[in-house]
């Protein structure tokens, strides 16, 4: 699937944008981005391997919790001047594109029921 692809990708540029981050956030706000960054992909797989569409609907709607979490991880990293402008743009877009990717999931596995 193409949004858990570009749900992986993302996930992987945060991995490498939070390595630059203070060691003093490596078990706070590091930690929070990479495990909201990671459970996008991973829910949005699970919920692919369920038997039913509610199933699957269940686990996309935890994946867009997730993108909440992680756009309010990322504004509070900005604020604190960890990201910089370009880096936090670029990755906003991709969240915004994951949530609409998200939603236009949830509204097909919905047709199907």
């Amino acid at each position: 699937m193409k949004v858990w692809q570009i749900a992986l990708d993302m996930t992987e540029t945060l991995y490498r944008v939070t390595a630059d981050w203070p060691k003093a956030e490596q078990y706070g706000l590091v930690s929070q981005v990479r495990r909201a960054a990671v459970s996008v992909p991973a829910n949005i797989a699970e919920g692919a391997g369920r038997r039913t569409p509610g199933e699957f609907g269940h686990f996309i709607g935890i994946a867009r919790g997730s993108l909440a979490e992680l756009e309010t991880l990322l504004i509070i990293a900005r604020r604190l001047a960890y990201i910089e402008e370009p880096s936090f743009r670029a990755i906003m877009d991709d969240l915004f594109e994951l949530g609409r990717m998200t939603t236009g999931l949830l509204k097909s596995i919905s047709d199907r029921r």
